[in-house]
Order: C-alpha cells, then sequence, then structure tokens
C-alpha cells in the first residue's frame, strides 16, 4: 500500500450520467514545483482540480474523491467517449515537460495505479495521456514520460511491433481511431499525439515506422 495524504479540493462534482472510472488520465503539471500545482489545483477560482497529484519525490497527495468526477481533462474524445473527466482517474505529476520523471515518482505511481486499476477494473488499455484524448490541444505528459515502463508491469498499453512497409495517411488515422484516438485533430496533431504515446523520438513527415506502433492493425506487411 502507498502512502497518500489528505489535500482535499473544492473543484469537484458528481460524475454524470452514473458513469464510473473507465480510465486513468495521467498529465504533468507544467508547473515550477508540487507545491504551486497542489495550490493551484485546490484554488477554487482556477477551477481545476485532479485526484492525485505526486511530487517529485515521491509524496502523493489525494484532492478528489475517486467516486467523484475532477475537472482535469478538458475537452476531449477517447474511444468516442467524450466528458472524459466522468469517466477517469485524473493523476497529476510534479513535471514541467522538459526533463525526465523521478524514479522516485514513478515508483509511487506504479504503486497507486494498480489500486485505482483494482477498485475499478481499469485495464492497461484504459491508462492514457492527456494528449491521447485531446491531440494538438495538450501535449502531456510529454515525451520524456516512460510509457515502456508502465507497459512493463502491465500498466500500459505497449507499442505495437508490427510489420509495416508504406506509410499512408488513411490508414494511419484509422488504425489511430481503432486504438482508440478518435478526438477530432489535424493529420499533424494526430501524427503528434501518437508519437508522443508510442514513439516520441520520431521526427518529420508520417513513416511506416509510425503505423507499425499503433495497437490493433498493423500485425502484418503492406504491399507497397
Amino acid at each position: 500500500m502507498v502512502s497518500v495524504l489528505a489535500r482535499p479540493s473544492p473543484n469537484f462534482g458528481a460524475r454524470r450520467d452514473g458513469l464510473t472510472p473507465s480510465l486513468i488520465v495521467l498529465h504533468y503539471t507544467a508547473m515550477a514545483s508540487a507545491a504551486a500545482a497542489l495550490d493551484r489545483l485546490c484554488d477554487p477560482l482556477t477551477e481545476v482540480s485532479a485526484h492525485y497529484l505526486i511530487a517529485g519525490d515521491g509524496t502523493i497527495w489525494q484532492m478528489v474523491d475517486e467516486v467523484q468526477r475532477a475537472w482535469h481533462a478538458g475537452a476531449g474524445e477517447w474511444r468516442g467517449q467524450d466528458d472524459i473527466n466522468s469517466r477517469s482517474i485524473g493523476i497529476e505529476l510534479d513535471n514541467r515537460g522538459t526533463h525526465p520523471f523521478a524514479n522516485a515518482q514513478m515508483v509511487a505511481l506504479e504503486g497507486l495505479m494498480p489500486q485505482i486499476m483494482a477498485r475499478w477494473g481499469i485495464t492497461p488499455a484504459g491508462v492514457i495521456g492527456h494528449s491521447d484524448m485531446a491531440p494538438g490541444r495538450k501535449c502531456d505528459p510529454g515525451p520524456r514520460f516512460d510509457w515502456p515502463r508502465l507497459a512493463r508491469q502491465g500498466l500500459a498499453r505497449a507499442a505495437a511491433q508490427g510489420l509495416v512497409n508504406v506509410a499512408d495517411s488513411r490508414r494511419f488515422r484509422r488504425t489511430a481511431q481503432q486504438a482508440g484516438f478518435t478526438a477530432g485533430a489535424s493529420d499533424a496533431d494526430l501524427l503528434q499525439a501518437v508519437r508522443l504515446r508510442f514513439r516520441p523520438w520520431g521526427k518529420g513527415p508520417l513513416s511506416a515506422e509510425d503505423m507499425a506502433v499503433l495497437p490493433g492493425a498493423v500485425h502484418r506487411v503492406l504491399s507497397t
């Protein structure tokens, strides 16, 4: 069991339409410190919050009860479903997106997530980044977040190891949608979102390698 400190936020409401969490959405705070992020997430004037905040040293605060709807996701969509706030648990990580996530922070996250997933029956496929559900609008938890580390522990979905030898934008969009990226986005924003999640080192225009990492429909060689 991980140790969690209580720091209640007034910024929450009831989940709508009887929904319960089926997703975990990971964020970075993009603020100077965990203390600054905690103050903001608990300030009624900001009208933002999350269920949890994890500092770089591994300290975990809970701001909103998991039963309630925290205000962390904003506009977006995943697998054709909107109102992600009502469908998710939001976890903020103290990081500005410009440096690696501390090991102590990752260890704390890895201790917290299995408990949440067990309580709500959330699968690894239900663990997403803010950028996954809001391509072009959000880019967190960013290219420095270690998704493969979570995937190795069964806490997130791993990139596919597909065999693809051609890049096709229409097929890419269709495969990305099948993988969950259904929010409206330009080709460039969709490509960035997929790369942030599965191939953050990718640069330039769409490539066969970008198509090969998408789960679901790329485990075959495509003809030229």
